[in-house]
């Protein structure tokens, strides 16, 4: 069997452990149903286990972020010898998007309290887009560009030979193009720190200056990425109430995430060591979701040796919105489907933790299982607890199958799907003390805010399961997904 071979049979796997679980639970719920009883009533307990196991860590997280964001960072890393020698290199990479969202993002970097002589910003655009790009760019060089230590853009071409037309490409054209100034310039390596933002990231005021003093404390800084967490703020009171359930669950995933680093992969808007970032040649320029990979670059590159670390501290984005009910629908549709796409990681790991001897085997196996049942709990557990298991108790219901089991079975999921909805509250009075500024008809605003959470149940098959299964199925057949941009609209 060829390299090639393998590693497209790693590409079938989680797609058939989906499609086997979910066709399995149909076919025996009717040639055997109590066996498809049994196996709900287990497959319910270990959901109501992991509820519990997530809402512990959403709580411990909560804690530290109300902790840390009433901290004056600023003056706490003053104290650590030379910090005044870090470097802040930010990436923007942009494409068709307009002016109010670019400035936004770049007018947050310029309330920093951190000192902006230090921060060098690079607004990647794209060939595909660049009479919108240059327009854009120009307005904020002239309104912004002094500010900082220097202003770059760069412009990634076009059709490329064997990339991907996305964030990724972008991102790893602009980042050759940035070493050639810092080259210039004779910046250390090792006192440089690179945030790489989604454009519509507004970092919290004193993001860099947390990021700094995390990197000054760690045992090994250049064998680090740092992990904010992602807040989806921008347009909340935009948006409809669907897509803020979808945004918040996954602020909710992360902070779940961040309480237990050594699970830890960089997501979204993140930040790294400009050296990890050379040594591994930078982002690679056919991948769908760049973010986490990066990460496991620099896993691979330095044998298992490297960590993402957790920041507390928030970054807000865009709440998915198209500007209408339906297109905010297929917008979030697409969004999740390229999010659920990270099931192609699963292969690029096991193939190089395969070679690597180094790597200690419990860091394989911890990272495989963890992409391997997060992709598999994502495609399945919605459809299994909301519609496929009550399918065996409608079949057993009749008369010559009645048992003791099948008259008191459908009290087992109800009773555990109570339980379950102490996580939803939980999250409903969290995602309140962490909403901005309500602009006006407070009373309204919250109660829709608490209320929104009882689509949970569809938003996780609509937005969680299907997308899922669809981006599985595609890499099955291998109609390899392309990078899609989150249209990004504002009132």
């Amino acid at each position: 069997m060829t390299d090639r071979q393998k590693y497209r049979l790693l590409e079938i796997l989680p797609g058939a452990l989906t499609w086997t679980t979910l066709t399995g639970a149909v076919v025996l719920s009717f040639i055997r149903p109590i066996w498809a009883i049994y196996f709900i009533i287990v497959f319910d307990l270990y959901w109501l286990w992991r509820v519990s196991y997530f809402v512990l860590w959403l709580v411990i997280s909560w804690h530290y972020y109300r902790k840390e964001i009433k901290v004056n960072w600023f003056a706490t890393v003053k104290e650590k010898p030379r910090w005044q020698e870090i470097w802040h290199i930010v990436f923007l990479p942009t494409y068709r998007d307009e002016l109010q969202v670019v400035e936004e993002t770049v007018q947050a970097l310029t309330t920093s309290i951190y000192p902006l002589d230090r921060m060098i910003v690079v607004l990647a655009g794209e060939e595909r887009d660049q009479e919108r790009f240059e327009k854009v760019s120009r307005t904020i060089e002239e309104r912004y560009g002094r500010k900082f230590a220097a202003y770059i853009t760069t412009l990634h071409p076009k059709d490329l030979q064997g990339e991907i037309a996305g964030k990724g490409a972008n991102l790893n054209w602009s980042g050759k193009q940035v070493k050639e100034y810092i080259d210039a310039q004779g910046l250390p390596y090792d006192r440089i720190i690179v945030s790489a933002f989604d454009i519509d990231t507004v970092v919290h005021p004193q993001y860099f200056a947390r990021l700094t003093y995390a990197f000054l404390t760690s045992a090994k800084p250049l064998r680090s990425s740092y992990q904010p967490i992602a807040l989806y703020n921008n347009n909340v009171w935009e948006t409809p109430s669907f897509s803020r359930v979808v945004a918040n669950s996954t602020t909710f995933w992360l902070m779940t995430e961040l309480s237990r680093p050594e699970r830890l992969f960089t997501f979204s808007s993140h930040s790294m060591p400009w050296q990890a970032l050379v040594d591994v040649g930078f982002w690679q320029t056919d991948m769908v979701n760049e973010d986490a990979r990066i990460s496991m670059q620099c896993l691979i590159h330095y044998h298992g040796d490297y960590r993402v670390i957790p920041l507390y501290i928030p970054v807000s984005m865009d709440t998915c919105y198209g500007g209408n009910f339906w297109r905010t629908v297929v917008n979030q549709y697409r969004q999740m489907r390229r999010w659920a796409w990270s099931v192609e990681h699963i292969p690029y790991l096991v193939t190089n933790f395969a070679r690597d001897a180094l790597i200690p085997r419990m860091t394989k196996f911890r990272f495989v299982w963890l992409l391997v049942e997060g992709t598999y709990s994502w495609a399945t557990s919605a459809l299994l607890i909301f519609i496929l298991g009550r399918l065996p108790l409608y079949v057993a219901a009749r008369p010559e199958s009645v048992s003791l089991l099948v008259q008191n079975a459908p009290f087992v999921p109800a009773r555990l799907m109570q339980f379950a909805m102490v996580g939803i509250v939980v999250s409903a009075l969290i995602n309140v003390t962490m909403l901005p500024t309500i602009p006006r008809h407070r009373f309204l605003k919250l109660s829709i805010m608490v209320g929104q959470w009882l689509l949970l149940p569809l938003t996780l098959i609509v937005f969680g399961s299907i997308p899922a299964i669809d981006a599985q199925t595609r890499l099955i057949l291998g109609k390899y997904l392309g990078f899609w941009s989150t249209e990004k609209v504002r009132k």
